[in-house]
């Protein structure tokens, strides 16, 4: 079973000036804004690398979530961030690493299987394994 998902981007300008929009179906991206501002300023909006960050944060505890449970676990909680690093490299950005910072809580689990469980999960959610990037994580148990 394939699952497909959609996104449309739409600019108007050269690449220091011009601006653009992104709409996906789901809702949340509705004509929101992005710019050159938005991706190397704080102007507001979004950008593309904040997108790829936002879905590996939540692809990531997603997963992490089904691997719990996986192994006889429920979470409490979980919360991740995705901090993305973006480098100047011969000449052009590339997204160089991603590095992942998780806690969460969950009854009967310590900290080594937590950690485990977390390691698994980083190598198996798909967006971890379509990212061309070296892609880091720090779990702990906790809020």
């Amino acid at each position: 079973m394939a699952i497909r998902r959609t996104a449309d981007a739409v600019w108007h300008g050269n690449l220091k000036d011009g601006s653009g929009s992104l709409t996906a179906p789901g809702g949340v991206l509705n004509n929101t804004p992005y710019s050159f501002k938005t991706r190397f300023g704080d102007a507001p909006g979004t950008n593309p690398e904040e997108l790829i960050a936002a879905a590996h944060a939540g692809c990531f505890t997603m997963a992490f979530s089904a691997s719990l449970e996986k192994a006889g676990f429920t979470a409490d909680s979980l919360t991740t961030r995705a901090q993305l690093t973006m480098d100047q490299v011969e000449g052009g950005f590339t997204i160089t690493a991603i590095h992942l910072v998780t806690r969460g809580t969950a009854p009967g689990i310590d900290a080594a299987k937590f950690l485990e469980i977390a390691e698994s999960a980083k190598a198996n959610c798909p967006v971890s394994k379509v990212l061309n990037a070296k892609i880091t994580l720090d779990a702990a148990l906790g809020a």
